[in-house]
This record gives structure tokens, sequence and C-alpha cells, in this order.
């Protein structure tokens, strides 16, 4: 029997797991919102990761039975994606159970209450064939996890083209419906799932046009290669889906940690400090970094490690949100733009307007007083950006410096405008030799450190003083 390892980070804003094989390969990956309730937000995050390492496995065993064709590739892609949208239907029911309750429990006229449910129904049905259609033909699912955010963007846009009547009421309904839908654990039915997926996939490829110049999408060859060819593509397969199905994930030990490690329904000896997880994952991707840093959602992390990826020192700004994930998604608010528009954004900046300050409490005042002094957005988030930089910069600069390869974790390393300059500051401080590493799963890296340990069964802690690193 195959053994396998759970690393799950439980960070203040998302929650990720990632399952080990015995080789250290990653076969699973799962991320989630951070809920209220930690343990919920711990299952899903795995719950993820196992319906993750079914289809790596998948995957795995195509190429080893030469079934690597492109079309079968595409396929199985495919299948993933629609199989995260009947994921997403399930959750958009339960979100539409809490919304009419809402509603019925804060509006007690009895016409104002069938005013805004009639709109809840507008709303929901012109959003959902947009979803369908980014999920089967966009790959969605890839591109954004978080069920919150998906349907956030899309409930915003409708209810903005309504009366401006309507705006507090149907915006109070979803603030006080999303969490509450959130903090239920769905127990989806892997196989009653994968059935129906294949059989969406069956009316995605009959739909598809006959021809290329009737191609509404950007032309895919695989895509074209299973329109004549999915009946043979999907039989063929059956038998290896069959087999992912039934397949045993028992985790033989695993490993919390994060923000949130306390509050982990693990047993106490299967809690890491964030600063040894986050070390040990980005050194396993790339074993000769010497120094990390971790911008998470409430704290930065500047962490110098040996050569076997256990830390000697580390610097770590714990006492407030300045400069990470939370203040981020504070400053998308106060724009009234979703996260993942500030990086790109402060892209477009042509100078980077001073930031007195990168405090929570005072950016919204510092950002209307910039905006009334006339400073484009752009200009002002060139700004923030490099100061949470310049933030971090300090913190390495105390940890002990940056040695050779420098490597960058957290989820703010998938913002573009942090990379620039981050990348500009480093080069700027510590010469051009530096090799700077940014991988595209950097989110997981304390995931992956953990899912390390609990292979291992390691028990270290933190250096006792928080000494300069050494180059070694």
């Amino acid at each position: 029997m195959n053994k396998f390892y759970l690393g799950v980070d439980l960070g203040s804003t998302t929650s990720k797991a990632v399952i080990i094989d015995e080789n250290d390969i990653i076969v699973g990956k799962g991320i989630t919102n951070t809920r209220a309730n930690y343990a919920v937000a711990a299952d899903i995050a795995k719950d993820e990761a196992i319906y993750n390492a079914r289809f790596s496995v998948l995957k795995k065993n195509l190429t080893a039975d030469s079934l690597s064709r492109p079309e079968y590739q595409k396929y199985i892609s495919d299948l993933e994606s629609v199989f995260q949208y009947e994921q997403f239907k399930v959750r958009l029911d339960r979100l539409g159970d809490e919304l009419v309750k809402t509603c019925k429990t804060f509006f007690h006229e009895k016409e104002k209450q069938e005013e805004i449910l009639e709109h809840l129904r507008k709303i929901r049905k012109a959003f959902k064939p947009r979803i369908k259609y980014d999920y089967l033909f966009n790959n969605l699912g890839a591109k954004n996890q978080f069920f919150r955010d998906i349907v956030s963007e899309k409930y915003n846009e409708e209810v903005n083209k309504l009366d401006m009547s309507l705006f507090e009421p149907l915006m109070t309904v979803w603030d006080k419906s999303i969490s509450p839908a959130e903090n239920q654990k769905i127990e989806f039915d892997f196989k009653e799932l994968i059935y129906k997926a294949i059989e969406e996939l069956k009316n995605k490829y009959s739909d598809l046009p006959d021809t290329i110049s009737e191609v509404n999408l950007n032309f895919d060859a695989e895509m074209n290669l299973l329109k004549g060819n999915f009946n043979h593509v999907s039989e063929t397969l059956r038998k290896h889906i069959d087999e992912v199905i039934d397949l045993d994930f028992t985790i033989t030990n695993m490993t919390g940690t994060g923000y949130g490690r306390a509050l982990l329904p693990f047993p106490g000896d299967c809690i890491r400090s964030e600063i040894l997880c986050h070390a040990f994952g980005a050194h396993a991707v790339f074993p000769n970094t010497r120094t990390v840093l971790d911008i998470g959602g409430q704290d930065t992390k500047a962490i110098q490690v040996d050569k076997y990826g256990l830390v000697t020192s580390f610097q770590m700004n714990d006492r407030c949100a300045a400069g990470c994930g939370r203040y981020l998604g504070y400053i998308a608010d106060e724009m009234s733009i979703s996260l993942n528009e500030l990086g790109p954004l402060a892209m477009e900046s042509k100078k980077e307007v001073n930031i007195c300050s990168t405090c929570t409490v005072f950016a919204g005042a510092e950002l209307r007083e910039l905006t009334n002094l006339g400073e484009k957005r752009a200009d002002i988030l060139g700004g923030l950006h490099k100061a949470i930089i310049m933030r971090a910069m300090s913190l390495i600069a105390r940890s002990g410096g940056v040695f050779n390869e420098f490597t960058f974790t957290g989820g703010v390393a998938r913002n573009p405008a942090v990379i620039k300059y981050l990348k500009q500051l480093i080069t700027e401080n510590y010469g051009e030799g530096i090799k700077i590493n940014i991988h595209t799963d950097s989110i997981f890296m304390g995931a992956l450190g953990g899912a390390m340990f609990a292979r291992r069964n390691l028990n270290i802690d933190l250096p006792s003083e928080k000494k300069k690193a050494v180059n070694v």
C-alpha cells in the first residue's frame, strides 16, 4: 500500500494542503479561504488536495500506459475543470439557500422580501451561465480557486447594473450570507461528480462547431481532435478513471503549520512553526536557497537557512498586518477593485507616489487624501507596493542579508508589482549575482514543508536566538 503524507498550512487568509508520496513528490494540492471555523478550512483544503491527487495519479497512469496522446491529456484536463464546476454548482445552491434565509430574516416587510428575492434570482440567472462557460472553456478553476471571489465578482457586477437604492440591501444580504455558506463542509461524492463531469463533457464536445471558422473561442487543436473522437477517448479512459475513483489515499502522517496552527484539530506533536515549514518547503524546491522571504496574509518573515533547509536565523513582523495580504485586501476594498487587480494596476505606474505609512488603520485616509490631491490610482499603488517591499527589505537585512539564492514564498508572491519591486531592490542592495526564485506554487511552500516534516517525522524547533546567518 502506498504511503502518503499531509501538510496543512492554516494561514490567516488562505488554508493550503499538500499531499506527498514516499519520494517527496507532490501528488495533490488544495487551497481554500480561511474561515471563522478553522477545522472546516483545514478539512476543505485537505479534501481538495485529495481530489487533485486523484487527477494527478490519473495523468501519471496515462503516461505510464502510453496513453499520452494530446487528446487524452486534453480530456483529463477538461474533466478536472468540469469536476470543479460540478463542485461549484453545489456550493452555489448552498449560498442560494443562505441568501434566501438572510433575506427573510433581515427584511420583515413581505413586499420588500419579495422584491429582494426576485432580484437575487435574476442576479444568479444572469451570472451562472458565464461562470459555467469560464469553467468549461477558460479553465477558471485553475485561475481562481476561491468560490467567494468567483461569485463576489459576478454578483457585484450585476448589483452595480441596478438602481442605486438596491445596492445597500443586496450587499447587506450578501455580506451576511457568504460566511455561513462557506462554513458548511460539503461531503462531495467523487464518483458521482466525476460521472456528472463526463456527461457534461459530452455536451461540451457535441455542441462544438463543425468548422474552425465557426469557432467563437481560441482554436484548440486537442479540443478539435476530441470533437470527432470523444466517445472513443471517453471509453478508452473509463477503466483508468474507475481505478482512480477506488484509490485509497490513507494519510500515514501529517503536520499542521501556519498562522492558525494552534487551532488545527491535529495532535500537539503534529504542529510545527510556519517559519520552519516555509524554509523547508522553499529549500526542497530550490536546494541552493539560503534566504527565504515569506509574505503571508498576516505577517512577513525573513529567514536564513543552511544547506539542509533548516533555519539558522529569522526576523518576523508579527505585530500587525502592515504590508501583508490582509493589508492589500483592505486596499483593494478601499479602491472597490478585486485583490487580483491590484498588482496589474500598480504595474501601470509612471511614478511611485511616496506612501507615508503602510499601517492598515491609516491606509484608507491616506488613499483618499492622495486621490483628492489628484494622484493617479496606478501611481498610488506603485508607491504602496514599493513601500511594502522596503519594509520587507528591512527584515531581510536584520535577519542577515541575502546569500546565494533567494526564494520568495507566500500568497503575495503572486502579485506582479510586488515581484517587480522585490527584484529591483534586491539587485540594488545585494548586486546582480543573486538568483531570485519565485515558483508558481509559492503559496503552497509552507504546506509542502509541513508534509516533508510529516514524512521524516522530524521534531525540530526554531533557533533559540535570532542570530545572524552565515553563508553555508
